[in-house]
Order: structure tokens, then C-alpha cells, then sequence
């Protein structure tokens, strides 16, 4: 559906109804990817044959679990996105690029979606660059408002074209072994030749490449200034989906394609990731401390909470991959939400820098009680969805007696309390500025925000329908009983 309306608003031109398509097409998306996740939570498959051709010499379209948590995340995000921008899209890019925006947006939906549905190896390479090419323009249109944004699309370009030139060498290298680019059928010829170089090889170039289409430290340079830069409605869809499906096509080729035993016994993996996404809960979080634009703030965040799922991954357990799964989701659910406040704060005043912030509690009451409770979740407070997530983790390191590791999940959660509460002391314990009107940011603005607001307390009570996908989805990814 998105594919198919993505043209049609460039056709509608300026003014309202790009918003009104766009934002309908997102809602029904994300519409059917409730009932295709309800079909999938029993722990099915469901598979179409594009064009009747049967794999592997055709491309299957196929969802299990994991799909079904990816889908929910990316169609979430944009349909929740896409009734939002409307105000911020009229502030922040000219008229005349109002068409093109949805239909990038649209296009960017699609290639996520696609990348998630897939079957097909060699199809992940070519839904990839549907994204990411159409992000890399939506992150331009930032120019009208900072020029940085230019220079922000163009290093994203770059480092993104790296990324997937790394991943299509190694879907290549695994079709010269194999014969095949379907992912079921990849997992079932690699084990045999498993010790061929060119296997660790197609292995290395896939990893590498899809680390640095996450952000995984210290693959992340280019999005700090992307989601920074970027306009306030694409900051929050990207933060929300881009990374997460990066973490998600990681997870389906270690463990589907590639295997638990390639990955984890033969390869090691855990001595490179596990102290790869302990340094990006660190690293990344100090820095986030000292930044001094909230929306660079919680990029910087954002590379650390990476590092949880790369955490999860790597304890190789079901209770530490359901918790990166679980990460995945709730990290899409919380970040969307505070990028969203901060999309507010630059439509009222133009600025998201935390000097600028003193009295928005009082000015902006509604919008920053959204930042406050966010933040909370960022943390892991009980309560909230941040608090399932990391406790999975925590509990996964505990299981295989790392208690170092729990220890670390705690202490750089406790970082994040340093630069959350930077800008709750600076907009409830600061007087405003006499001279400073500020009122408080539209309806289409809130809305949106406070309905992922409550989705974080309320799926931070009642987590049963995300553990259950999550835990399902790593079970089978495992083999074993879930």
C-alpha cells in the first residue's frame, strides 16, 4: 500500500491532501500489520510466492514472530509520525516540497516494510536502498531551516552506501557457496561448508555492513547530525524504525541464515559484540551528557540503547534475545514519543538547544510532562516499557552467572538519569525568560505524542502481548520451546 500511494501524493501536490493520503495509508498499514502480528503470535509462518514462482528460485515474502514485532514497529512509528507532522511539515519545509516529503515518507515506509517481509537475501539489499535513499532526501529537506542538514544527508549517504555495498558483497559471496539467495534455503546449505573461508567471509562483510546501517559503536558517526539536523517529523520516524530494522536484519542472519553454532562457537561472536554494546551504553551516554542540543542529546542516546540489544544478541540465550527484541520495540516506542516533544519545542520556538528550555515545564506543561515520563522509560523506571526490556537483559546475564554484566545494564542505565535530568531541571527548576510568550504546541502534535506516552506506562504494566511476541520470536530463532 505505501508503494503504491507513494506517487499519488507527489500527484496531489501542495497543501493539505498529501497529509490526509499519507496519514490514511499509514494508519491502514499499520492496521494490517496488527492482524498479521495477531496471526503470528502461536508461533506461525505466514508466506506468499511473488508471482506464483516457488522458492527458493522465486522471491518469498515470509513473517514469523520477529517480522511481525519489526512490522508493528515500522508501520507504528509511521502512522503515529505521519499525524503528526502536518504542523511541522508547514513550519520546517517550503510548500512547494510538501508533496515530495509524504511521498518520500511512503517510499521509506515501503522499504522498511520490505526489508522486514522478505524472504530473500539479495531483496534486503534492494529494500535497504528504497530507505534509504528516501532518507537520505528527507534528512535534506532539513536545509531550509539549517544547512547543516545538507552536509548531515550527504555523510549519511556516504556511510549508508558503505554499509550496504559491505552487505550486498557478502549476499554475494553466500550466493557463490551456495546457489541460492533465499534465507531458508541459505540456512540450510551453509552448515555443510561452514568451515569454507568464503562462508566467514560472506559472515564478516554482512556484519559489518549491517553495523554500521545501526549505528553500531564505533560505526555511528553519521547519525548524530542526521537526526539532529534533520526535520523535527523525519528525526522521530528515523529514531524510531532505521536503526531497528538495521538490529533486526543483524538478528535474521545470524540466526536464521548463518546459525546459533556458526555465529557463537565458531565464529565468537560474543567477544566482539558483548564489548562492543557495553562501550556504546558508555561511550555513548557520556557523551549524550554533555551535549547541549536536546535532539543531538538523544541521538547520542540513541547509539547506547543500541548497545542493549547488541548486549542481548550476544548472550546467545532465549531470555537475552527476547530482550533485544523487546528493546527493539520499546526503544521505537519511547524515542518517537521524546523526539516527538522535542519537534514541538522547535515548532513553538524554533530552537531545541537546552539553554533555551528554562520554564517550559510551566509554558509548555503538556509537552514536557510527555519529555518527563519518555525520559523515565530511557531510564528504566518500573512501570514503563524501558524497565521490561533491560530487566530481560539483566535477567539473561544473571541466568549465565555474568552478574559484571548486570551490573553494567544498571550503572549505564544510571547515566541516563544525568542528561534526562539536564533539561527537567532546566524547564521546571528555572524561571522563563519575562519576555518569552509561548503557548502550547497543537492538538496534531499532542495527540500523537501522548498516545505513545501511554502505550510506554501502559505496556510497562501490562507487557504480556510484546513478551509473548518477543519470546516467541526467539525461541524459534534458537530452536528451541518456547
Amino acid at each position: 500500500m505505501p508503494l503504491a500511494a507513494a506517487p499519488l501524493c507527489l500527484f496531489l501536490g501542495r497543501g493539505i491532501l498529501p497529509w490526509i493520503f499519507a496519514t490514511a495509508v499509514s494508519w491502514v498499514a499499520f492496521a494490517i500489520a496488527i492482524i498479521l502480528s495477531l496471526q503470528l503470535s502461536d508461533g506461525g509462518v505466514i508466506t506468499y510466492q511473488l508471482g506464483g514462482w516457488a522458492p527458493p528460485l522465486g522471491i518469498e515474502y515470509r513473517l514469523d514472530a520477529l517480522s511481525a514485532m519489526a512490522l508493528l514497529i515500522v508501520t507504528g512509528a509511521g502512522a503515529a509520525v505521519s499525524t503528526y507532522s502536518r504542523p511541522s511539515v508547514l513550519r520546517e519545509i517550503e510548500p512547494s516540497n510538501h508533496g515530495l516529503f509524504y511521498t518520500l515518507f511512503l517510499l521509506c515506509i515501503t522499504g522498511l516494510s520490505g526489508v522486514v517481509a522478505t524472504g530473500d537475501a539479495f531483496n534486503v539489499f534492494v529494500f535497504l536502498e528504497v530507505a534509504s535513499l528516501s532518507t537520505y532526501a528527507l534528512v535534506a529537506l532539513g536545509g531550509r531551516k539549517d544547512r547543516r542538514a545538507l552536509s548531515a544527508a550527504y555523510t549519511y549517504l556516504v556511510m549508508g552506501t558503505i554499509g550496504a555495498t559491505f552487505f550486498v558483497i557478502g549476499v554475494g559471496l553466500a550466493y557463490m557457496v551456495t546457489g541460492t539467495l533465499n534465507m531458508v534455503d541459505l540456512a540450510q546449505r551453509l552448515p555443510p561448508i561452514e568451515d569454507n573461508r568464503t562462508v566467514a567471509a560472506a559472515f564478516t562483510f554482512i556484519a559489518v555492513g549491517m553495523g554500521m546501517k545501526l549505528a553500531l559503536f564505533p560505526l555511528h558517526l553519521w547519525l548524530p547530525n542526521a537526526y539532529t539536523f534533520a526535520p523535527s517529523a523525519v528525526s522521530a520516524f528515523l529514531a524510531g524504525t532505521s536503526t531497528k530494522v538495521g538490529v533486526y536484519v543483524l538478528i535474521r542472519f545470524l540466526f536464521t541464515v548463518f546459525g546459533l553454532e556458526f555465529d557463537f562457537e565458531q565464529i565468537a561472536l560474543t567477544a566482539v559484540f558483548l564489548p562492543l554494546g557495553i562501550a556504546a551504553m558508555f561511550v555513548a551516554s557520556i557523551v549524550a551528557i554533555f551535549q547541549e542540543d536536546v535532539k543531538r542529546m538523544l541521538a547520542y542516546s540513541s547509539v547506547a540503547q543500541i548497545g542493549y540489544m547488541i548486549l542481548g544478541i550476544s548472550l546467545a540465550t532465549t531470555t537475552g534475545v527476547a530482550g533485544a527484541i523487546l528493546h527493539m520495540g520499546n526503544h521505537a516506542i519511547m524515542k518517537v514519543a521524546l523526539f516527538m516533544t522535542m519537534g514541538a519545542m522547535m515548532y513553538r520556538m524554533g530552537t531545541t538547544h537546552i539553554n533555551q528550555m528554562a520554564g517550559l515545564g510551566r509554558d509548555m506543561p503538556w509537552t514536557m510532562a510527555a519529555f518527563v515520563i519518555g525520559g523515565l522509560s530511557l531510564i528504566g523506571v518500573p512501570l514503563t516499557v524501558g524497565f521490561i526490556s533491560k530487566w530481560y537483559l539483566i535477567q539473561a546475564a544473571l541466568e549465565l552467572g555474568w552478574w559484571p554484566i548486570a551490573m553494567f545494564i544498571v550503572l549505564s542505565s544510571l547515566l541516563a538519569v544525568i542528561y534526562v535530568w539536564r533539561v527537567v531541571e532546566m524547564a521546571y527548576l528555572h524561571p522563563s525568560p519575562p519576555d518569552r510568550k509561548v503557548s502550547h504546541a497543537p492538538p496534531l502534535m499532542l495527540v500523537p505524542m501522548w498516545i505513545l506516552v501511554l502505550a510506554n506506562i501502559y505496556f510497562g504494566i501490562d507487557a504480556t502481548f510484546p513478551t509473548n511476541l518477543a519470546t516467541q520470536a526467539a525461541s524459534l530463532l534458537l530452536g528451541v520451546q518456547p
